[in-house]
């Protein structure tokens, strides 16, 4: 036990010796959760504007003003033909373009259905979607109002039988803020990199600089130098876990609905395939730059793509969802982001939990086997 202890201080000692290192485990998780918090958001909340109003009357205008009113639509540009239209959505300026024809109030006027063209830059096709449930909001709402504002000047009432009538409910995220759903998985994906990358560069430091060999060469047993060398990444990799923690609550408001304790086990589990993972890149590696490739383009970008930190896994072919079932970060992601925002509990989880712990404990196993096998 005094060996371990030894080695785990050698360790610490080696952290504070490092002051870039020390910022690079401490205040970069810090800072790159605020930054990737603001930047991973997919909302839209300002749909950039063009209208062709050919019409040029009262209802028209007022038409147009819905848009405006609903918050959604900035209109910047009021155009006077098609060839401006589309030189505005070729140029990246709108988004979307809204096509008034001739005649608009006069078919208002007599009650009659009256066409109109919404033309959108499909080329970024989430926004584009977004923006068209948006105008196709405010058209059905302006053509209800039309209705019964015709029925009420008509003097007829006309009172459904069996109608429908939806009220809606948006459960866990009620403002439907992107980064209410993004920030807790960027916790797992900051997690994944600061372990994998320390594990792996650390051990081949070590053999760069001559003091693995020197190790070898002492009392001091295989499993031993692992766990000596295991458990300072999994005390970092807690410390790491309450800073960002504690970004995602007091900075960014979104607090934890479930068990905190819970939390910081499934963290626990996850470390252990991240650390599983970074000690067996530093035996098939012989630099710190090998490693570092290693671990950016062979482990950390798949498990980014596959994990469905930004890519919903049920969107991808099938033979590559059955990819996911072995990524570590899938499981994970799922279990922050139930827990911080539905507050489930650790019998609903239980299946991700589990496969997270299977794959821990196998992946740090057989990379402890191949790195006693490099020692011998």
């Amino acid at each position: 036990m005094r060996i371990i202890l030894n080695i785990i201080i050698k360790e610490f000692l080696q952290l504070k010796r490092d002051p870039r290192l020390f910022g690079i485990i401490f205040v970069a998780p810090v800072v790159q959760l605020i930054l990737l918090g603001y930047a991973a958001n997919l909302d839209v909340n300002t749909v950039p504007t063009a209208v062709y109003n050919q019409d040029h009357t009262v209802t028209s205008r007022r038409f147009v003003e819905k848009f405006e009113k609903s918050g959604y639509f900035a209109i910047d540009y009021h155009v006077n033909n098609y060839e401006e239209l589309t030189d505005l959505i070729n140029k990246g300026k709108v988004v979307f373009g809204l096509v008034i024809p001739k005649d608009f109030e006069k078919h208002i006027n007599r009650k009659e259905s009256s066409p109109l063209q919404a033309i959108f830059d499909g080329s970024d096709g989430n926004r584009t979607s977004i923006a068209a449930g948006y105008v196709q909001g405010i058209v059905s709402s302006y053509s209800k109002n039309l209705l019964l504002t015709n029925l009420d000047k008509s003097g007829r009432k006309i009172m459904p039988t069996g109608s429908l009538v939806t009220e809606t409910r948006v459960w866990y995220n009620p403002d439907l803020k992107t980064r209410n759903f993004m920030v807790p998985s960027i916790m797992g994906l900051l997690l994944m990199v600061i372990t994998i990358i320390l594990m792996s560069m650390a051990v081949v430091k070590e053999r760069e600089i001559g003091t693995l060999e020197q190790l070898i060469v002492t009392p001091i047993k295989s499993w031993q130098l692992i766990i000596g060398k295991l458990v300072p990444f999994v005390i970092v990799g807690f410390v790491d876990v309450l800073l960002v923690t504690g970004v995602m609550v007091f900075w960014f408001g979104i607090g934890v609905r479930g068990s905190f304790v819970f939390l910081l086990f499934s963290s626990f589990i996850f470390v252990l395939s991240t650390l599983g993972l970074g000690l067996f890149i530093s035996t098939i590696t012989k630099t710190q730059q090998q490693a570092m490739m290693i671990a950016q383009f062979a482990v950390m970008m798949p498990m980014i793509y596959l994990s469905g930190f930004a890519f919903p896994i049920e969107n991808m072919p099938k033979f590559i969802q059955y990819i996911t079932y072995l990524i570590p970060l899938r499981y994970f992601i799922t279990i922050v982001r139930d827990i911080v925002l539905k507050g489930t509990t650790f019998m609903e989880l239980l299946p991700e939990t589990a496969a997270l712990l299977g794959m821990g404990i196998l992946i740090l196993f057989a990379s402890a086997l191949r790195f006693r096998k490099r020692l011998e």
